[in-house]
């Protein structure tokens, strides 16, 4: 005598569960493949991952901390140049050419360019930048 679900049952489970756990399986190496193939793509097309790296912002006290946090490591020595920070604000979609004109004016072999997204903002000042450069 059998005990249990007919043999048509238990295909149609073993079935069920083979396909929920071909789809969790799925789910699970899709984030995965996603970033090994965009940071494959990165490397091969010298195009940055985003959120790879990080801007902060810093308040200091006075000048005299800010300089001293400010030293930084420039082929093997420490430096300490007087920069100014220019704040361009564009297009997202612009951002590589501003960094290629950038990167053709300035003096640095180096030259410092990052772009961090609006969010938000005063709307007639966001709608003006909208207006001024095009897309």
């Amino acid at each position: 005598m059998r005990i249990g679900l007919p043999a048509s049952e238990t295909l149609q489970g073993g079935f069920l569960k083979a396909l929920v756990l071909t789809v969790l399986f799925s789910v699970f190496m899709f984030q995965l493949l996603r970033t090994v193939g965009l940071r494959a793509f990165s490397m091969a097309s010298e195009t940055y991952l985003s959120g790879t790296h990080s801007a902060a912002f810093v308040t200091c006290p006075n000048d005299t901390v800010a300089r001293d946090l400010a030293r930084y490591e420039w082929q093997g020595k420490i430096e300490e140049d007087n920069e100014v920070l220019l704040m361009i604000k564009t297009r997202s979609s612009k951002v590589s050419a501003l960094a290629e004109y950038v990167r053709s004016n300035h003096p640095y072999e180096v030259a410092e360019v990052i772009s961090l997204p609006i969010e938000q903002g005063n709307p007639p000042y966001l709608k003006w930048i909208g207006d001024v450069v095009p897309e």
